[in-house]
Order: C-alpha cells, then structure tokens, then sequence
C-alpha cells in the first residue's frame, strides 16, 4: 500500500494496528521527496538520517505500549522555525550558515507528541512575498502546475502536503501565509486567533529566540483534512512555558454546533478593495450552496458586519509599519518625505501603504483603537452569526513573478491589473482583528488549479470554524492530489 497521501489519523491508526511501522512509512516519504521534490523544490532542508532514527525510536516507544498524538507521523516544518542542528535562513544570503542549537518551541512540542521530523521547507526572502523563492533554496512550484507559485510565505509546505511529503506541516501567518497557500495548492490550514499558539523560535536569524506578543502574525497547522487540522493544533496550542509557566495549558471552547444544519454561516463575495476573480467567487458559491444544501442559515449580506474598507485600510497600515520597523533610518526619511506628499483625501490601499511604514507611535495608537472597534463590531456580528465565508485571494495561484521591486508587480484578476498587494486585503480580514481562520479547498478553477475559501470564526473559538471545515469536507470533498 502506498501511504503518501493518507492522512495523519489514518497514519496512527494504522500503525497502531501493526500495518506499517514508523520506519516504513519515513523511508516511503524520503523516497517520494527525492523522487519528486526536483520539480517542486517545497524541502529546502532535508534531515533524513535523524528522521530514520527518530522513526526507529518512535517504533519502539509505540512496542513499549507508548502511545502519543503523532507517534511515528512523518512531517515537515517550514523553514523559519529554528530546529537544532539545521539552517535557519528566513531566505537572507547573509545568514547561509545560521544553525541553532535549540528547537523552536513549536518544534520542540511536534517531538514530544512523536511525530517525526524530514526536513524543513522553503520559504520567500524574509518571509515578505506571496510566492516562495529566494537565492539560497530557489523557487517552489505549484505541484498543479508549474510554472504558477505555490503562495507564501508557508509555500514550501503547502507544496509538500499536496506532493505527499509527509501528512503535516507547520507554518505561519501575518499577510496569508497559511491560508494563501493551502488555497493556492488544495490543502487545508488554520489560523489561529492571535496569542493561541506560542512562536518562541520562529525569528528571524541570528535569533534571539525569545518570547514575544505579536501584533498580527500567528503560527499554525498545516494539513491535508480538517480532522488533521485540529489534531495538530491540539499539539501545538497554549502559551510560551517561559512565560506561563510548564503546566499551563489553554482549554479552548468546544464548536458552537455538531451538526450543519445547526449553524449560522455569513458568506461574503465581494470586497469594495478588490474584485472577485470568476474562479474563486464559483467556489465560494459552491461552498455557500452545499451548506445551504446541508442545512445551515446562510445569509449574504449583514448590517452588523464591520465596514470592509476600513478594515482593509487599517490592515495594511499595521502590515507595513511592522515590515519596515528595521529600515534604514535614510530610507525611513525617503518614505516620510513621500508620505508628506500625500493627498488627505487619499485613501487607496498604496497611500495606506505608505502611511503604515512610516506611522509614529501616535499614529499607530490611533490606527489600534480603530482596531479595538473593529474586534467589538465582530463579536456583535458572531452573536447572530457562528461563522463568516470568503476568499482567501481574488484568484487562484498566478505564473511566478520575481520582479525584485515588488511596489510594480500586478495581480490579473479576469483580465484586468491590480496592485499586488491589494490582494491581502481578504486575509487581513482575519488577521487584523486577530480572528481564527480555517482554509478549506472549493473546488478547481476551469483551469483545473485550486480554489480554497476560509471560514472565519469567533476570537478563541477557533474549533467552531474547524469543525465546519470537517462538515464541509463531507458535502464537498476536500483534498485531491494533483496529477503526477
């Protein structure tokens, strides 16, 4: 049999009844990696004779009656976590030669649950694109199809997940980063709500690892089914021990409902940013009609949701204050000097650009409590409503482009160019108010690439959106390997 595309459940499962051991089923993957991974390129770090121990390990641990929540699981871990002994590069040439010498707490938590590390996978230059490439590890191709990006930053294990290359994966999340490209490759991930899953580790080298409060960016589970998705976040769920002490653990709420027919779905198609490209707005109908076919109230507009301008408006200012915080102090003052020149009136998603690299401290108050509106108009909305459907992206993966000034690249949406970061406003929905987001795949365009939409849930909640994404996977179908 082969076990490539199983998923992590079935994996145990089956190990556990001595159909395959941990050994077999790490040999099967690195075979598949070194077999397949030339055209992919999504394992940028390969760490395969520790894997064939650790597999062995995790065999006679399970002989010894052991039994843990991914004991002999092959997986993957994106290259921006710190795992010792391996490169951690973030993509930047100057720190080739990086090597930790801790694992990333994220890392350190997979291990304990036995799950067995092959190797790390590729990321974009510092984590800041869409796409996955950079001078040290080349670039990742979509397995749909080559010559498009499999997304980013988290694109070389959305990548390995749908070429079979372990059943999970970790990665993170500031602009899309796990949901971009699961849509992009037919895989799920999850978001979860900001501060839920501890980061220590995942930095930019040369480190320190410390712990730290994010402002908007999350780590999370990647996956091939929604079952997947909350066996992994179980895993990696709950504070920094540095912080919070060893024993403390995070008790998340169970799903508001069991059954679909019992939730409230608002479904959203339409950003007044951005158009909708054809491909994903059929797959956000596709999930909108199988839900409303299960069962489920499914409404299309709300007076309670929070204004969707605003919101991306004030996404892309916290976005880019962060992303240039370590600029030049010249090329801090070129950009201020461009933003004085700013119209008032002006509020495109560019001139929200450039204000958001160079907000003051005041500024950014400002921007924050806008924010805290933000978060209580959705708690309003998700006491009528248990979850919010919408696109990830307006399309599905585009051709690779690497042109390095990434202010000139365009999106093609139905033929016509946009900016291409205007397409983040759809996951800074999410983001900015630091909601749990699942990724789920809807189908394929007409071109036969992917198409995913994200179920957007309550702050904490994140097993409601979850446990939708499961119920969907029911109705419609969920992972499917692409053509070898």
């Amino acid at each position: 049999m082969e076990w490539g595309f199983k998923t992590a459940e079935e994996l145990s499962a089956a190990m556990r009844a001595g159909e395959v051991s941990s050994v077999e089923l790490v040999d099967e993957a690195i075979g598949r990696i070194e077999r397949g991974d030339k055209a992919v390129n999504a394992v940028c770090v390969a760490d395969f004779d520790r894997a064939r121990d650790a597999a062995l390990r995790a065999d006679e641990a399970r002989g010894r009656g052991e039994e843990r929540a991914l004991l002999g699981v092959p997986v993957t871990v994106k290259e921006s976590y710190d795992v010792a002994g391996l490169a951690t590069t973030w993509g930047m040439a100057e720190h080739r030669g990086y090597v930790p010498d801790e694992d990333a707490v994220q890392v350190a938590r997979l291990k304990d649950a036995g799950a067995v590390v092959l190797g790390k996978t590729n990321v974009p230059l510092g984590l800041q694109d869409i796409q996955s490439f950079n001078e040290i590890y080349g670039t990742t191709n979509n397995p749909w199809d080559h010559d498009r990006t499999s997304g980013g930053s988290s694109g070389g294990s959305a990548a390995a997940l749908a070429s079979g290359f372990g059943a999970l994966s970790i990665g993170s999340d500031l602009a899309g980063s796990l949901r971009t490209p699961a849509h992009f490759c037919g895989v799920y991930a999850h978001k979860p709500t900001l501060g839920l899953v501890a980061s220590r580790g995942m930095v930019p080298p040369p480190g320190p690892a410390l712990p730290v409060d994010l402002d908007l960016a999350v780590v999370g589970p990647m996956a091939r089914n929604a079952r997947d998705l909350t066996l992994l976040l179980d895993v990696m769920a709950g504070p920094d021990p540095l912080t919070h002490g060893m024993a403390h653990r995070l008790e998340l709420p169970p799903a508001r409902h069991e059954r679909l027919g019992d939730f409230r779905v608002l479904v959203l198609d339409d950003h007044p940013l951005i158009p909708t490209g054809s491909a994903v707005r059929a797959g956000v109908h596709r999930v909108a009609d199988a839900l409303a076919a299960g069962g489920a109230r499914v409404r299309r507009s709300s007076a309670l949701l929070p204004d969707l301008a605003e919101a991306g408006r004030l996404y892309t200012q916290l976005l880019f204050s962060g992303s240039v915080a370590r600029f030049p102090v010249e090329a801090y003052e070129q950009l201020r000097a461009r933003a004085a020149e700013l119209d008032a009136g002006d509020d495109s998603l560019d001139a929200a650009r450039l204000r958001g690299m160079v907000l003051t401290h005041r500024d950014w108050v400002q921007v924050t409590n806008r924010r805290e509106m933000h978060r209580h108009g959705w708690r309003q909305l998700f006491a009528e409503f248990d979850a919010v459907v919408c696109p990830i992206t307006p399309t599905p993966a585009f051709p690779h482009d690497h042109n390095p000034e990434l202010l000139e690249r365009r999106i093609d949406i139905d033929g016509a160019q946009y900016p291409y970061f205007d397409q983040l406003v759809w996951a800074g929905l999410a983001t900015m108010p630091g909601l749990p987001a699942t990724a789920v795949p809807a189908g394929r365009s007409p071109e036969g690439l992917p198409v995913g939409v994200q179920i957007i849930g309550p702050m904490y909640e994140d097993r409601t959106p979850l446990r939708l994404a499961e119920l969907l996977e029911q109705e419609i179908g969920g992972f499917q390997a692409p053509p070898k």
